[in-house]
């Protein structure tokens, strides 16, 4: 039998496209690959790095998205099990998310002042879909509907988002239609407003954490929540810290105060109760805090 020459490729492959369908086709490659357009005059070369990296940003945000909504209609059903995956996929996701501030911190602020002036009032803080995210979480915000009145069709989809519960005001339902004492006020909030701590909601989380047997599914969606809520937190830990490292103090091209703006979301937490949770259970002990953290 004679050996493959070298370089040759193996029978089965394709290489006759005529009226096949191509990787590139499938993608639709053409239109991504030409979607940055540096407006820098030169052109200067860290401009690409920018665009692409909030690009891709973007396209993780897409799919975050079409993962949260399917995650919640699968708890409205009271179909826990198919959402453990979905949220593990999230976290992932969010891991990936959390890497890519490493490429952009490779941006010195000498690099950056070159091009940033090109960005004129555009701002991450417009992004429709982080938005959509933050509100799927469950961080509601009615003036944020403001920044996108100038779009109709987002500023539509977003105030449906508002106005709808979260992905945990949906777990809380479940629960209640479970039997779990939730507190009624709970259940019938505005969910245009963000969700505050209730004690109620701790009690419930404490049987499950204390009697996970009887309530194992319950209890892997508690750990689940906690996985993304904490990969979030990181994620808005590493975005301070990047825009400080890059421009320091200044202003937001969007007009928030920029490092001192984000120094403000990075204690939000999407589902507080989980976390106090964590402070009261098993037998009482002494000398710890009780209080949530300020």
């Amino acid at each position: 039998m004679s050996k493959p020459e070298a370089g040759s490729l193996e029978s089965g492959v394709v290489t006759d496209f005529k009226d096949k369908m191509t990787y590139a086709q499938y993608l639709d490659l053409e239109r991504v690959l030409n979607a940055q357009h540096p407006l820098s005059q030169p052109p200067h070369h860290d401009e690409m790095l920018f665009i692409i990296i909030h690009q891709t940003t973007e396209l993780w945000f897409k799919l975050v998205i079409h993962e949260l909504r399917s995650a919640m209609t699968h708890i409205r059903a009271d179909r826990l099990e198919p959402a453990f995956k979905i949220l593990a996929r999230v976290k992932h996701i969010q891991a990936q998310l959390l890497d890519q501030w490493s490429v952009l911190a490779t941006l010195t602020p000498s690099e950056y002042v070159q091009f940033r002036h090109v960005l004129g009032p555009s701002s991450g803080f417009q992004s429709v879909q982080f938005r959509t995210v933050e509100f799927l979480m469950g961080n509601k915000n009615r003036a944020m509907l403001g920044v996108h009145a100038h779009d109709p069709a987002a500023h539509a989809q977003l105030k449906a988002d508002l106005e709808a519960p979260s992905l945990y005001d949906e777990f809380l339902a479940h629960l209640s239609r479970r039997g779990m004492p939730v507190p009624k006020e709970v259940l019938t909030r505005d969910y245009a407003e963000v969700h505050t701590s209730h004690a109620g909601v701790v009690d419930v989380f404490k049987d499950i954490y204390e009697n996970t047997g009887n309530n194992w599914d319950a209890y892997e969606m508690c750990e689940k929540l906690v996985d993304v809520d904490e990969q979030y937190a990181l994620w808005r830990f590493r975005h301070m810290n990047v825009v400080w490292r890059v421009i320091g103090l200044k202003s937001g091209t969007g007009g928030t105060s920029g490092v001192n703006f984000l120094q403000r979301t990075v204690g939000i937490r999407f589902f507080p109760e989980l976390w106090e949770v964590r402070t009261v259970i098993g037998p009482p002990t002494h000398g710890l805090p009780t209080r949530r953290p300020i």
